[in-house]
């Protein structure tokens, strides 16, 4: 299961595979903060607390946008990071604005 928790608003959905934490927020109509899903804005920024083996590898635009501190603290950018394996992942939108 993945839980994801935006502004305001936390949901449990089933994971699948290939699909972004951003995309099964808003499928979710959970407040997730967003503006462009490229990996440009950073709005969509999040705290990965647990399951983040299970996502697909950090993308160039997220070592762009947040750099090592970020990564290795477990922050990653929910339109860029795709669910790799079925497992609990839990994720916090944490915009910076």
């Amino acid at each position: 299961m993945i839980t994801l928790t935006g502004r305001t608003l936390t949901a449990t959905v089933e994971p699948r595979t290939g699909v972004s934490l951003l995309t099964l927020a808003a499928q979710a109509k959970i407040d997730w903060q967003f503006n462009c899903s490229r990996g440009t804005c950073a709005r969509c920024r999040c705290l990965v607390s647990e399951g983040a083996d299970l996502l697909e590898e950090v993308t160039d635009a997220e070592w762009y946008r947040l750099g090592e501190d970020e990564l290795e603290q477990g922050y990653r950018l929910g339109c860029q990071a795709v669910v790799a394996r079925v497992g609990t992942i839990v994720a916090r939108n944490k915009t910076y604005f």
